[in-house]
């Protein structure tokens, strides 16, 4: 299987020229502090979006005080882009590994669908709040390609293209596939698995549903969505 994705460590943050004083114990660095802030960030930028998002709130969600913030992240905007790299490692990564396997294209379909739904339905947030980043922030797109793949982000599309155009043909030539191209193929499937999530709110009201229903329309959909993708390929 050809792999894309790369193991990427954390980006690491400058060492401050002088230490502010804490309150909340010791001045060294301490892993588990800054990944308890990190989380708390996570929580709040992921539900509120970068603009919404107040230091005051992700302290108090951290259970520490905005120096401390301030001491391992520096600024709003280095928390920020901390979070974006953390929750673009969470929506595609997999996603990419799958489609640039060596799977049959229905195995594929399959895979992605239980792989996107599954997950989502344990961060429904997580969609919205990177469209919102991307729209806002347009800049963050490379960001977030090179933080999935350990790539560069010109090279990956074109690998997953190229991959898909082959077992495309192969399927078209014996008939079991109706001619589409790889791009398409690519973008209908994730975004089918991404939309309910992105516009969960507006869904829930058009619908009537609650949290309950939606919990049911997507259990419904990760069992049915495969089979409707495949049967619009078929010729």
């Amino acid at each position: 299987m050809r792999r894309l994705i790369t193991a990427r460590s954390a980006p690491s943050k400058s060492s401050p020229s002088s230490l502010p004083s804490l309150s909340s114990g010791s001045p060294g660095p301490d892993r588990r502090t800054e990944a308890r802030i990190l989380d708390a960030a996570h929580t709040v930028f992921v539900r509120r979006g970068t603009a919404g998002a107040r230091m005051q709130d992700i302290a108090k969600e951290a259970g520490v005080n905005q120096a401390l913030l301030h001491y391992y992240f520096r600024s709003k905007e280095r928390l920020s882009e901390a979070v974006f790299r953390r929750a673009a490692t969470q929506l595609f990564p997999r996603v990419i590994e799958v489609m640039a396997s060596e799977a049959g294209l229905e195995d594929k379909v399959a895979r992605v669908v239980q792989l996107e739904l599954d997950h989502l339905a344990r961060t429904p947030y997580l969609p919205g709040y990177i469209i919102s980043e991307l729209t806002h922030q347009p800049e963050r797109a490379k960001q977030l390609m090179s933080t999935m793949t350990g790539l560069n982000p010109e090279k990956v599309g074109p690998q997953v293209v190229s991959i898909l155009r082959k077992q495309i043909d192969a399927c078209v030539r014996a008939k079991t596939t109706r001619p589409i191209a790889p791009e398409q193929f690519m973008v209908n499937l994730v975004s089918l698995c991404i939309f309910p999530f992105a516009a969960r709110p507006m869904l829930m009201a058009l619908l009537g549903m609650d949290q309950q229903g939606f919990e049911q329309f997507i259990h419904r959909r990760r069992r049915d969505l495969a089979a409707f993708f495949l049967r619009a390929l078929r010729p």
